[in-house]
Order: structure tokens, then sequence, then C-alpha cells
């Protein structure tokens, strides 16, 4: 059992929240970095091992790939490395371009633990009151890609055992992923429209309508939620107030470790490896109290 999973909504939704505003917020490098580790951490503790080193395989060269190609775009810096077809490559625009990945990276790691947690009939019960049916389409598109994926290995799958694969001409097999791509849009466009027609028969989104929640907010989730709030909030006046501020042209910036630093570093590494923390502990207990079975 993970512990985000019984986490109630609205904390897990802040806590996902807070990490993506501070990813996005500043290009510091120690705040890029521990927002990478601790999202890939986290997406680790959530789907495994495996899947998240298949995930690293193409995060990790994108990361090379935008470090090595930024440089070749641009030329700003004061220390040159080489010179490529006459144009400088620099020290400052190859730092610029691991860390300018690492973020975009991190942010992408965030969005996946989120959806892993936070599934559509939790959006649904936080917004479902105040925004109904944009809640509703927003829920439907975040589970949109896995369900296609799902949906699209299944009809090849179905496709393969019918022996429509009857050659192995590059012809052959364009049509047959042109034709599992048409059933599939095809699928796809009939569920929802039977999904809109029973949404509509039950009476969602009509004014006085009561719903059955499974969710109830205890003492823990409360203590979290503040914990969040709190360590967000002081995370967001010390990034505001200038603490996160970091330049990487035309030099870079040297990285101090005065109070503010120190404190702002302390913040984030407690907010952010709380999920992995809670997680680890999670599992620990779960092990522990099977071995007394």
């Amino acid at each position: 059992m993970r512990y985000f999973d019984r986490l109630h909504p609205i904390s897990a939704f802040c806590y996902f929240l807070m990490m993506l505003l501070v990813a996005m917020l500043t290009m510091h490098p120690v705040i890029v970095t521990v927002c990478y580790l601790s999202s890939v951490t986290f997406l680790g503790m959530l789907i495994g091992g495996r899947k998240l080193l298949s995930s690293l395989a193409y995060s990790v060269p994108l990361v090379l790939m935008l470090a090595v190609t930024n440089p070749m775009f641009v030329h700003r810096g004061e220390t040159i490395l080489f010179f490529l077809n006459d144009n400088p490559v620099t020290r400052e625009a190859i730092v610029y371009g691991v860390f300018a990945s690492m973020m975009l990276m991190s942010v992408f790691y965030l969005c996946r633990c989120y959806s892993e947690i936070m599934t559509a009939d939790k959006f649904i019960y936080l917004f479902g009151r105040a925004i109904p049916k944009l809640s509703l389409v927003l829920s439907m598109i975040l589970a949109f890609l896995p369900k296609m994926k799902r949906k699209f290995r299944e009809i090849d799958e179905a496709q393969r055992a019918l022996g429509i694969y009857a050659t192995e001409s590059y012809v052959d097999r364009i049509r047959s992923r042109m034709r599992v791509l048409s059933i599939l849009l095809t699928n796809s466009f009939e569920t929802s429209v039977e999904t809109a027609d029973s949404m509509r028969a039950r009476g969602y989104g009509l004014r006085g309508r009561t719903s059955y929640a499974i969710y109830r907010f205890t003492p823990s989730d409360a203590m979290y939620l503040l914990f969040t709030l709190a360590a967000g909030g002081a995370l967001f006046a010390l990034i505001l107030s200038g603490g996160a501020d970091f330049s990487y042209y035309p030099a870079l910036t040297p990285l101090t470790w005065s109070p503010r630093d120190a404190a702002l570093t302390l913040l984030l590494v407690t907010l952010a490896g709380s999920s992995v923390f809670m997680e680890v502990k999670e599992t620990v207990l779960w092990h522990y109290l099977r071995s007394g079975i």
C-alpha cells in the first residue's frame, strides 16, 4: 500500500502543486538538481525500478542531447572552450543546456507521479462541484494517453492473432498500423460519446446533486497538508526575495552558502524528500506487519 494512495486528495494535490511551481519558477542549479533527483526517486518508488530504468533510458540521453545542442545555437558566455565551424562553444551554454533539460525532465517526472497518484475520481472529487464540466474534461484528458496506449496494444495484438500482418514488407506494416489507428480513433470517439451520455443520465453537474465520496480527511492528512503549505510558502517567500536568483550568461553566478541559501536548500530538501520518506516508511511498515502474520 503506497502512502500517497491513501493520502487525502487535497493534501496530495497541494504537494504536487507546490513542487511543480518550485520546479518551474527558477533555474537555480541546486533547486533544479534537488527537484530532478527527488522526482526520479519518487517515481521509482511508485512504478518500480524496472519501469523507471526504461523511462531513464530516453530521459538521460535527452538531457545530454540538449546539453550538446544548446551551445551549437547559443554562443553567449565568456568562457570559450573551443570553436565549431567558426562559432564559439562556451561553458555557460553547456551548463545552461544541462540544467534547462533537467528542469524540463523534473516537471515531466512530477507529472508522471501526479498521474500515478491523482486518478480521475480524485480530481473530480476535488473540483467536481466547483467546475463540474471542466473537471470531467480534464480528468478524461489526464487519463487519455495511458488508455490509448493500452487500447492500441490490445488492438495490435488482436490484429496479429487474426493474421492481419501477413507479410514483413514496410508497406504492409504501414497499412496495418493505419488500420489499428483507425480502429483506435473510432473506439475513442464511441467511448467519449458513451461517457457523455452516461454522465448526463446520472445527472452529473446538475445543481443540488449529491455525490458519494470515499475520502475522509484525517488528522494525518491535515498534518501533511499544513507541512506542505508551510514549507512551500516559506520556499516561495525565499525565492521571491531573490534567494534563488542565478545567472548563466555572460558568466556563471558563483554558488554561495549564506544563511538564506542554507535555509532555501534545507526547506526544498525537506519538502521534496518528504514524499520519498513517507513511501519508504510505508513500505518498511508494510513488510514489518506482513512478517508478523
